[in-house]
């Protein structure tokens, strides 16, 4: 009915929709929906049992073309994502709340400012907002507000020279030579620091908001992250012609879904001895996240069938070029916050 193909069987082989009649009545319906949520969890505990029990033996099969077993490793990707940051942000609390907001400093905290603001002055020799905060440190008598130090010290700064204003370092560059004004990247990171600065009254809330900012473009970072993955796989293994830089992909989808739910029982055992203060807890999240190397290692071996030592060189090689891979998407995303604060 749906492509005019002659079918013979429940499904047809041209566009695979089943063979049901046209008006459906509402039991029909109904079981439709049953099996499609019991066939999306049967095949996603029977792939997650196999992704854990056997490491890469899900992807092999994948791109051997066994599929019907398995679900999909995108639309899994995308399930256990979802999951592992609804539970991410729900479960966890980014905020610094500093304690002694106000009244007196203790003598060891008065030392511990004096000493942050004394690195401030040498960059700064003669800023008048560091001299004052100095001075209420230094005496004793006062009772200091920490909201009134607060501010500076978390102040974002791309340049030696405090500015006040955008006009007021607009006004600065136009009086330098061409040579000697900063370039556009930088103009474009003083101009937003300084607006960020001047919106947050106090310098803890304007880290709060970036933490939170940044951390809600953690699903993005680790997306983009995807193809650089599989694209150092095709480097390392660029000799195997049989592989193909998709194949990558789906070993790179499939380790992704497996850190994922592994990450999710960290969580959770970590929540267990806060609750509990079993120590028991806190040596099962140390072998979960020794866990994870040892896995990578079983699963490249089975996936690109090699030997132990030249898995364990790719190893190493695939997890130094991908940390430098994460921190320039780190540092990216760092500076993309910014300019949304």
């Amino acid at each position: 009915m749906n492509c005019g193909t002659q079918v013979h069987g429940r499904f047809c082989h041209v566009c695979g929709q089943e063979n049901v009649v046209t008006h459906q009545k509402f039991w029909s319906l109904a079981k439709h929906f049953i099996f499609d949520i019991l066939h999306f969890d049967g095949k996603f505990f029977h792939t997650l049992l196999f992704i854990f029990t056997r490491p890469g033996f899900v992807a092999k099969q994948y791109v051997q073309g066994k599929r019907i077993s398995y679900l999909d490793p995108i639309r899994m990707y995308l399930f256990t994502s979802a999951l592992f940051f609804l539970v991410f942000f729900s479960a966890k609390a980014f905020r610094i709340n500093p304690e002694n907001k106000s009244g007196r400093l203790s003598g060891e905290d008065r030392q511990e400012m004096i000493a942050a603001f004394q690195k401030k002055l040498a960059k700064h020799p003669g800023d008048p907002v560091l001299l004052k905060s100095m001075a209420m440190l230094q005496d004793t008598t006062i009772a200091v507000n920490l909201d009134s130090l607060d501010r500076d010290q978390n102040a974002i700064d791309f340049t030696d020279r405090k500015y006040t204003s955008v006009v007021a370092y607009d006004s600065i560059q136009a009086t330098l030579a061409k040579g000697q004004r900063d370039g556009w990247m930088k103009r474009s990171l003083v101009k937003q620091a300084i607006k960020v600065n001047g919106k947050y009254g106090n310098g803890t809330e304007m880290v709060n908001v970036y933490i939170e900012t940044f951390l809600h473009k953690l699903p993005y970072l680790l997306f983009l992250s995807l193809p650089f993955f599989a694209l150092i796989l095709k480097l390392l293994y660029s000799r195997r012609k049989n592989f193909y830089y998709s194949d990558h992909a789906v070993f790179t989808l499939y380790h992704y879904i497996f850190s994922f739910i592994l990450l999710l029982l960290v969580f959770g055992s970590s929540r267990l001895q806060e609750w509990s203060h079993w120590s028991v807890f806190g040596w099962l999240t140390s072998a979960l996240l020794l866990a994870w190397p040892v896995y990578l290692f079983l699963e490249m071996r089975r996936f690109y069938q090699q030997g132990r030592a030249r898995t364990l060189g790719k190893f190493l090689l695939l997890n130094i070029a991908g940390s430098i891979i994460l921190v320039l998407l780190f540092i990216i995303f760092l500076v993309l916050s910014i300019f949304q604060l």
